[in-house]
């Protein structure tokens, strides 16, 4: 039994689910300290990932111990967490240095909407929150068919370009591009969403991107400000629709790139009023 697990005596006899689970939680990316926030559990976050941001009062209650794909171990094992969480095989190398410093660790990989939604339920039920992130998650569910719906009424659907990345260019990956399909907007370059990792996603040529012609472009470049002066300054551009039409925007990373609660209520929301303000221009 390890020092945070509690006696199960204990555990026996209290009829408090929040006893159960694990109670000193670090977490190495932004998308579990957001939906423990949400789910009313932030006490047992103890650490956090320096990139985190949403919610912001996190940045000033937790402790910052890692990166993407690095993170202070010594400072985690010092911290005694009863469980990390992390994201994919991104962190496979943290992930192992803390196994072996006898730590428990989850990882999740979530890559679609459905994923996402997996990822969260499994989360809600390991900290004795089942009811309450079931409850928060059919909200968002009921919001997602309801942007659907609308946009199931377009008379026409612009063609998209989510760029991840602009040098080299790197396309949507998979819950991003199934938010644009709800919104409203057709991936330019659908078969690449299924790729799990950037470098299956470059478009080594920037001339399809233009072949392909976007009537809206988004930008979200892995936490570099997206600059549309950028794209529109590049040759052979200029008769994309999207830079013809000025239809550039930034989605910030921690709004869509975060595959977790961000993405599922912000994310998607910026991208249908962005889509329906489009389509009114174009009816």
């Amino acid at each position: 039994m390890t020092e945070n697990s509690g006696n199960w005596r204990t555990l026996a006899a209290s009829q408090d689910s929040s006893a159960y689970g694990p109670q000193r939680i670090v977490c190495l990316t932004e998308e579990p300290t957001e939906w423990l926030y949400l789910l009313g559990e932030e006490r047992r976050i103890v650490g956090i990932s320096g990139y985190t941001v949403r919610p912001p009062r996190a940045r000033e209650e937790k402790p910052k111990v890692s990166a993407f794909l690095n993170a202070k171990i010594d400072k985690i094992v010092d911290l005694k967490p009863d469980c990390v969480i992390g994201f994919s095989d991104l962190q496979a190398d943290i992930a192992a240095q803390l196994v072996k410093k006898g730590i428990q660790v989850t990882i999740f990989n979530q890559r679609s909407v459905a994923e996402i939604f997996s990822m969260m339920y499994q989360l809600a039920a390991m900290v004795g929150q089942e009811a309450r992130g079931r409850e928060l998650m059919q909200g968002m569910q009921r919001r997602l068919l309801e942007i659907e719906q609308a946009a199931a009424n377009l008379k026409r659907r612009p063609r998209v370009f989510f760029e991840e990345w602009y040098d080299p260019h790197i396309s949507a990956i998979a819950w991003v591009s199934e938010l644009m399909g709800i919104a409203g907007g057709d991936d330019c370059f659908p078969e690449l969403a299924s790729q799990a990792m950037g470098k299956d996603r470059i478009i080594a040529d920037g001339s399809e991107i233009v072949r392909r012609n976007p009537d809206i472009i988004f930008g979200s470049w892995c936490g570099r400000k997206f600059r549309p002066a950028h794209v529109l300054a590049r040759p052979g551009w200029d008769e994309v629709n999207a830079v013809k039409n000025r239809q550039l925007f930034e989605i910030k990373s921690a709004e869509i790139l975060q595959p977790g609660p961000a993405a599922l209520t912000e994310g998607v929301e910026q991208i249908h009023r962005i889509i329906m303000g489009w389509s009114e221009q174009h009816e």
